[in-house]
């Protein structure tokens, strides 16, 4: 959308610290601009080599997205959470119409089949690490709403799908498209939201795509009961356009060096015709070298860089990749439990689905309420210096949840009780997942602030490939073990990994941050 301040330029004076963090244009290290002589009252500043620096407005400059108003911030980020909730709906909505799907194109093996739930996920894996980037180079919301498009175009192709072989590969492409707000989402609430203000607004975006998977099977299944499974997708088509169309009319650009990028080219065209003698005019995150081919290469990389080097994306992805693993096995074998064991029609089996969305919604929202507060209260006493660590208290109620209720899903479902003890089960498990999810997303954005969507990237990586891999081996662990043994391992591997971790970061995570080429 068109910019409403593109015919203003500011005056500037620097401020030591622009943007607020998202710095990926800069060299590895700091780039520190030229002592200023005299200021052009343009936002901009002249040193000695005449070259023009062009700057914030200060830093109240309202055009820098860190000084937005509140009511334009949180425009920006429920539009972003609705771009994340909608794509992670594809991901499972097709689920309680596999029946129907193995019957159109007559699919007898059961990985093949869960592969076409599964295969979406497996796009998240790839598509970050490029669009992530991109982001960086050609601004947030432009990305995101070009793959939202492509996202749209093919995820409508999967209802057009004339074989097995279409679908799988219609649903892998538009899976590239929807993984764009994953990474790019952690872009934009860096860009805008201050630290002790972003928990809430990282809290609402980090539900939308553990909630969209929940939202999509209850809404899946009546489709599928009532009409056919080609609407599935279609209607997740029309769902998408509308937000498309919101992100349009109302989306805007937050990455601050495209943002003084765009009024460096107004300075440059007005200078031109006053045939000024400057012989450069950057901006304040421009080094010297700005080929595209070395600025491209190094944003493309970087997320490769950080899952490859960075022990805190490695640590906390793998976690995280756990946890997004255990609830696609949730996902998709609820329906085994509940038209399975319970002997329950397509429609009613999908309304359990209710039980998930309630867990992660009541924690989400406890959480997102005292996240900030509990920051604040850390940061206060530390003496005013803030540390990431301090997002991470409510992981501790989470990693207790998290494996109680499997062993109560399990073991209910085994003894076939009443259909209330599993839900409750499925509720626990749900809240336990948002509690970790949601900490170890806001300590990630608040580690790679000049990172944040590459960061994202590449712990997208992780847990989009636990999202695609768990539901292949989910069956024949449960028929081989059946659920009260098989949800009994998830839960002890749940509490090896999760019990030690808001320990071990609480205690050596600014140790390990301190290795950090990325982290601050």
């Amino acid at each position: 959308m068109s910019d409403p301040d593109k015919d203003k330029i500011p005056v500037s004076a620097a401020d030591g610290a622009p943007g607020q963090g998202i710095l990926d244009h800069l060299p590895e290290q700091t780039y520190h601009p030229q002592p200023y002589e005299t200021g052009d009252g343009d936002g901009a500043k002249k040193n000695n080599s005449d070259i023009l620096i062009v700057d914030w407005d200060g830093p109240d400059d309202p055009h820098n997205p860190l000084n937005w108003t509140y009511r334009r911030k949180w425009v920006a980020t429920l539009i972003i959470s609705a771009f994340t909730f909608i794509s992670p709906v594809s991901s499972s909505m097709v689920a309680p119409a596999t029946g129907q799907v193995a019957t159109a194109f007559g699919i007898t093996n059961n990985v093949v089949l869960a592969l076409t739930t599964s295969i979406f996920v497996l796009a998240y894996a790839v598509g970050p690490f490029f669009l992530g980037p991109l982001s960086e180079i050609y601004g947030r919301s432009r990305v995101l709403q070009l793959s939202n498009l492509w996202y749209i175009a093919w995820n409508a192709g999967c209802g057009f799908a004339q074989s097995e072989a279409q679908l799988l590969a219609f649903r892998f492409l538009a899976g590239l498209g929807g993984s764009a707000p994953l990474s790019i989402g952690g872009g934009f609430l860096g860009d805008c939201w201050r630290p002790e203000e972003r928990g809430k607004a990282v809290s609402i975006y980090s539900l939308a795509p553990l909630l969209g998977p929940v939202v999509g099977p209850i809404t899946g299944a009546w489709i599928a009961e009532r009409s056919t499974w080609r609407w599935v997708f279609w209607s997740t088509s029309i769902a998408a356009s509308a937000i498309q169309l919101l992100g349009f009319v109302y989306l805007q650009e937050t990455y601050p060096p495209l943002l003084l990028e765009r009024k460096a080219e107004r300075i440059r065209k007005r200078m031109d015709t006053e045939k000024s003698t400057y012989k450069e005019i950057r901006t304040i995150f421009e080094g010297q070298n700005r080929s595209w081919q070395t600025v491209l290469g190094k944003s493309l990389s970087r997320p490769f860089a950080l899952f490859a080097c960075e022990p805190i994306i490695q640590l906390l992805g793998l976690y995280m990749a756990y946890l997004y693993g255990l609830l696609y096995i949730l996902l998709t074998t609820m329906t085994s439990i509940f038209q399975g064991v319970y002997q329950e029609s397509v429609g009613i089996s999908g309304l359990h689905y209710i039980a998930l969305g309630l867990g992660l919604m009541i924690a989400s929202q406890l959480n997102s309420n005292t996240m900030d507060r509990i920051f604040i209260y850390f940061k206060t006493r530390n003496g005013g210096v803030a540390k990431p660590e301090f997002r991470l208290p409510a992981m501790i109620p989470g990693s207790v949840i998290l494996p109680i209720g499997c062993l109560i899903v399990g073991w209910t479902t085994q003894a076939h009780t009443h259909w209330i003890a599993p839900d409750i089960g499925i509720a626990l498990v749900g809240a336990g997942i948002v509690l970790n999810f949601q900490c170890i997303q806001t300590y990630i954005v608040d580690c790679f602030t000049l990172h944040a969507a590459s960061a994202m990237a590449a712990v997208s990586f992780l847990r989009s490939i636990a999202g695609f891999g768990f539901p292949l081996f989910a069956p024949s662990m449960y028929n081989a073990l059946g659920f009260g043994m098989g949800d009994t391992i998830l839960a002890i591997v749940a509490v090896v990994i999760g019990c030690p971790a808001p320990y071990i970061f609480w205690r050596y995570g600014e140790r390990i941050r301190g290795v950090s080429r990325y982290a601050q």
